[in-house]
């Protein structure tokens, strides 16, 4: 993939993706930019230049071939594999996303959970058996885990981070309210509910 596409276009092919997936599983075949548009709040215009900097995928005045679409985009997104992936933190976001049922079909597989607290670890969570967060780095790296989500407090996610990326860690989901530093060969997205609703109250009268 070029380096010079914005982050921003890679950022809104999950959401293309997702929709043709729903509209495969209504039965239907076939497709536009005008109809991606109307369902996503996102122009024409801007699907068919998001599209086109990665090939030629339809046919003017015929659409996009729904499943063919989805599976170039499942190629060029790498979720045409499986990736393994470990949560930090077994606290109610953890447990959440622990017992969430979503990844699996759509590229990601849940291995292995950590957590610091004493009383966790060892016990049993959605199939698994709480490991300890010291054994971070020997674990991912046996496994050659590349991807991990962090679901500690703030105060503790840096040194996740860090912990993670010395095992060979290579994309972090943060879901501490904090920003994380890590280097360049490191993706981070970050998940604040918090940000987004601030960002949301701004257009309340």
């Amino acid at each position: 993939m070029p380096k010079s596409i914005p982050d921003i276009v890679i950022g809104r092919l999950p959401i293309y993706l997702r929709a043709l997936q729903h509209m495969g599983m209504e039965g239907r075949q076939v497709t536009s930019s005008q109809e991606l548009g109307e369902r996503l709040g996102i122009s024409a215009a801007q699907i068919r230049k998001d599209l086109s900097q990665f090939g030629e995928f339809g046919k003017q005045g015929t659409g996009y071939n729904i499943d063919f679409l989805s599976k170039q985009l499942q190629e060029i997104l790498k979720v045409d594999r499986v990736w393994d992936v470990a949560i930090v933190g077994a606290g109610d976001i953890g447990k959440g996303l622990a017992n969430y049922n979503g990844f699996s079909s759509r590229g990601f597989r849940i291995v292995m959970i950590f957590d610091s607290n004493p009383n966790l670890v060892g016990t049993q969570l959605g199939g698994f058996t709480i490991k300890d967060s010291r054994l971070i780095k020997q674990e991912l790296e046996s496994s050659n885990v590349r991807v991990a989500m962090i679901a500690v407090p703030a105060a503790q996610a840096q040194a996740v981070a860090e912990q993670l990326v010395e095992a060979g860690v290579k994309a972090i989901l943060n879901y501490a309210p904090v920003n994380l530093t890590v280097g360049p060969d490191v993706h981070v997205q970050h998940i604040d509910p918090t940000i987004h609703l601030q960002r949301m109250t701004y257009y309340l009268d």
